[in-house]
């Protein structure tokens, strides 16, 4: 008689996570023999992934730190649990990173893993918070087995810190699908079609970013920088991918629009929402921007330089990871839209070298971050704790 097949609990704060940076690592854990189930907040991605076979879960989570809220998701996650028998429980997101390992400990889930998409703390916090989350991040690693971070940097300062011993941790990077996100596959005519859609001139230097709508993404500074940029080049564009979730608490969506029309460039903006045709969009582009505050280990960069797009970011953990600073694009000081502007113009005016980091950019995608690599990172995990008896 064969065994039962091992049952997996994925967990994460809202499908947004799930259909963006989880797919990929569910359906391998089924094509490996494994019954994966999936935790999280029903949202507007939801029937989509019934629709692809996922099995859901709505739980209580939220994105924020209420105390009241986060108990109550505990307590619903830990009755779950103790109905529901699970092999493996892998948390993603920090609150449910937190919440998710506690109850798994409590109802004693053989295997508790963690991926650190970018530990909460990070390098602009104020000191106090910074150490508070830091000792969270202790604590909860007391319950779990096994963390994975997607970028060194974070392994390094989860030993540093006393987070967890070197042996219960490894980077498996971020991951990309080298062969949709490639150049090659997009055709003049579905550029013709975007552009219409969008009515973005086809002599337009474009500048592309996937982004919610929050300001920690730097999106005001990208504003500030375009309406530099516009001086000398009238024509710049910003397609900007993305949006606001309705779990955003951010003001940035009710301001942003304000803001670029008192800067007068709100026809300089083209905003797509969410689409599944990101690798097209950023086709119609010259450059890529993330101007974020703080990221983990962000795809989008990966993604862009896989469409063989230079990189404006940053320097900040996980872009100066992904990036090589001079050959793959440039790195500038969170919060500097002056230097943010200098930059994207540089590589605006300047083709030929913009195209060359570019080629630079496709190859350091395809040889360090293909999502197959990330996926192997894990599943030898995953074999070695079930194989412990």
């Amino acid at each position: 008689m064969n065994a039962p097949k091992k049952r997996v609990l994925q967990l994460c704060a809202v499908d947004f996570t799930v259909k963006n940076f989880l797919a990929d690592l569910i359906a391998s854990l089924e094509a490996k023999g494994l019954e994966v189930h999936v935790g999280c907040r029903r949202g507007d991605f939801w029937d989509d992934l019934l629709r692809r076979g996922f099995r859901m879960v709505d739980l209580p989570f939220t994105r924020g730190a209420n105390p009241i809220a986060n108990a109550r998701a505990l307590l619903v996650l830990w009755r779950y649990l103790a109905r529901h028998r699970f092999d493996i429980v892998h948390v993603h997101t920090p609150i449910v990173g937190v919440l998710g390992r506690l109850a798994a400990r409590w109802t004693h889930v053989p295997i508790r893993l963690y991926t650190a998409h970018g530990f909460y703390f990070h390098d602009d916090m104020r000191p106090s918070a910074r150490r508070f989350c830091v000792a969270v991040e202790r604590l909860a690693a007391r319950w779990g087995d096994f963390i994975f971070t997607q970028s060194e940097e974070d392994r390094q300062t989860a030993i540093r810190e006393g987070i967890c011993p070197p042996d219960k941790i490894a980077t498996i990077g971020n991951g990309i699908d080298t062969d949709r996100f490639d150049p090659a596959r997009i055709t003049t005519e579905q550029q013709a079609a975007l552009r219409r859609e969008l009515a973005l001139p086809e002599s337009a230097p474009a500048i592309a970013i996937v982004a919610r709508l929050l300001r920690e993404k730097g999106v005001f500074e990208l504003a500030e920088a375009i309406a530099e940029i516009r001086r000398d080049l009238p024509e710049v564009r910003v397609v900007l991918i993305g949006g606001a979730l309705p779990s955003d608490r951010d003001d940035a969506t009710n301001l942003y629009r304000e803001r670029l029309a008192s800067l007068g460039i709100a026809a300089q903006f083209h905003f797509t929402g969410f689409r599944d045709d990101v690798a097209a969009l950023m086709s119609l582009c010259r450059v890529y921007t993330l101007p974020s505050y703080r990221e983990g280990m962000p795809r989008s960069i990966l993604e862009a330089m896989a469409m063989g797009l230079p990189v404006v970011a940053t320097a900040i953990r996980g872009c100066r990871e992904e990036m090589v600073e001079g050959e793959t694009g440039f790195l500038v000081p969170p919060r500097d839209a002056d230097a943010l502007a200098d930059r994207l113009r540089w590589v605006l005016t300047h083709p030929a070298e913009a195209r060359r980091m570019g080629q630079a950019g496709r190859r350091r995608a395809v040889t360090n971050f293909d999502y197959r690599l990330v996926l192997d990172r894990q599943w030898k995990v995953y074999e070695r704790l079930m194989s412990k008896p």
